[in-house]
């Protein structure tokens, strides 16, 4: 299936458009200051837009409608715990670490428990980055190579060069900029879509929602007690310890708290991002069920191949092609592509910013002066940059390898998050409860994550985690606080004090 002329013009001119707009910032970054905080000056509701845009992906864009369009809404409810999460972000996280006023979200562990917590950290996130740049650039050329028949390899080296240049070139300034541009292309073709679908109904907008209701579409979940399903309670917890984790120690988010000229405009713009979420989301949760009803009213309409079980997260892609008019098709495609770029180039410049702070600012340069740091941020962006086109090209038709990786980034986030609370919340833990916390946690977040892999036979089930997968970042972080407090308690306890 080819692209119509006009909806190839309209993708290209577009994505060419935000790579050059992003490279001209090359001539605004003089300080390393200003490539990664954009010089403190960033306004609040651009920001506030860019994690917006970094928080969607790609794959949001994607598998939120195709989760919609198999079940309902229960995913849904993963929206509804972000308002507890930024609130935390705006009473606690944005003062301490502007506060603190190091641009490494990672910082923060080194004064706590010392140099070893601030590298474990910090070398998760950039491992998280280099795998989900990878994945995401794969994801991005797939559509593009059933529309124009060109080959994913090259497709993935050309896309991930043109990121990395603006990326590189622009730095803070370029991505926040052009995460605006791209969150309004990326709102405004989900909109299309969803006023599309509802009036295009046979029988107009009412059918829409009679066949959704009749097939329980817009369900939230199940209210009962478990921890084996989805329900509407374990969603939402696992939303809101996911949400910490973004808003509260992922270097793409604290990095632009820094960008603002004050904590006022750190708040509006975390604010401001983070609620955006929450009705952007809907609409694409509304597009799933709107298409299942579009094509049970229209069953001829659906292909055969399109009818089985498991091939919702393609009914919306196929729709973009084959259900809109001529135009509004290549600004959705569009919009899917700007989704990825947004993510990637987020990536490329908060893991350049770790590096230079806590690897060659800590260890091999403390008083590199402003050429030498520059260098190292151009340099660094390049090698992950390339890092990502590699392991992107690696995973070429090897599906297991994404699956197998988005179990095990678990391991990463839930170990970084478990040890922010425990050192924010109990000032008097050890290093060595700490650490001992930080390896009961992820041996536990690993077993939740793979025994269902090896686990699932015979007198082997045994050893099979009862927990749904999406309380795993939950226990893991709950067992590395737990650990590190009780521990801590233990030893005072037992400890003779000294004096009196």
């Amino acid at each position: 299936m080819k692209l119509p002329l006009l909806d190839a013009i309209i993708f290209f001119v577009l994505i060419f458009g935000i790579v050059l707009f992003g490279a001209s910032f090359f001539f605004k970054n003089r300080t390393s200051d200003q490539f990664t905080t954009g010089g403190r000056k960033m306004p609040s509701w651009a920001v506030g837009m860019s994690i917006f845009a970094t928080f969607v992906s790609s794959i949001s864009f994607l598998a939120l409608p195709g989760k919609a369009y198999m079940t309902d809404w229960n995913a849904f409810v993963f929206s509804l715990s972000i308002p507890f999460a930024s609130y935390a972000a705006i009473k606690f996280f944005i003062p301490l670490y502007r506060g603190i006023g190091n641009v490494s979200a990672y910082y923060y562990l080194e004064q706590r428990f010392g140099v070893w917590a601030r590298m474990y950290a910090s070398l998760c996130y950039i491992l998280t980055q280099l795998m989900r740049t990878g994945a995401i650039l794969l994801l991005l050329a797939l559509p593009v190579n059933a529309l124009f028949g060109w080959n994913i390899k090259t497709i993935i080296i050309v896309t991930g060069l043109a990121v990395m240049l603006y990326s590189m070139l622009g730095g803070i300034k370029a991505v926040i900029w052009t995460d605006t541009i791209l969150a309004i292309i990326l709102i405004t073709g989900a909109l299309s879509s969803a006023l599309l679908l509802t009036f295009s109904m046979p029988d107009g907008p009412g059918q829409l929602f009679e066949i959704a209701s009749a097939n329980n579409k817009f369900s939230l979940g199940s209210f009962s007690p478990g921890i084996k399903e989805s329900t509407f309670w374990v969603v939402l917890i696992y939303g809101l310890f996911i949400n910490l984790q973004n808003y509260g120690i992922d270097q793409s988010y604290v990095q632009r708290y820094m960008t603002t000229s004050s904590d006022k405009e750190a708040r509006i713009s975390a604010l401001f991002g983070s609620l955006l979420y929450i009705p952007v989301s809907l609409v694409f949760f509304y597009i799933g069920t709107a298409l299942f009803s579009y094509y049970s009213a229209q069953s001829g309409l659906l292909p055969d191949y399109l009818q089985v079980e498991g091939a919702g997260d393609k009914i919306f892609p196929y729709f973009i092609v084959t259900g809109l008019p001529t135009g509004i098709t290549g600004l959705l495609i569009a919009a899917i592509f700007a989704a990825g770029m947004s993510t990637v180039s987020t990536s490329l410049n908060s893991s350049a910013t770790i590096i230079l702070s806590d690897y060659y600012k800590r260890y091999f340069n403390p008083k590199t002066d402003e050429k030498s740091s520059m260098r190292i941020l151009y340099i660094s962006s390049f090698l992950i940059g390339t890092a990502g086109i590699v392991i992107a090209l690696l995973l070429v038709g090897v599906e297991s390898v994404l699956d197998a990786w988005w179990s095990l980034a678990s391991i990463f986030s839930g170990g970084m998050l478990g040890l922010f609370l425990l050192g924010y919340i109990s000032r008097k833990v050890r290093r060595i409860d700490a650490a001992i916390g930080v390896i009961m946690g992820v041996l536990v977040i690993i077993w939740m994550s793979l025994s269902p892999l090896y686990f699932n036979e015979g007198k082997m089930v045994t050893f099979r985690s009862p927990f749904h997968s999406n309380l795993t970042i939950v226990i893991g972080t709950l067992t590395i606080f737990l650990t590190g407090f009780v521990l801590t308690k233990i030893v005072r306890k037992y400890t003779p004090q000294r004096g009196g």
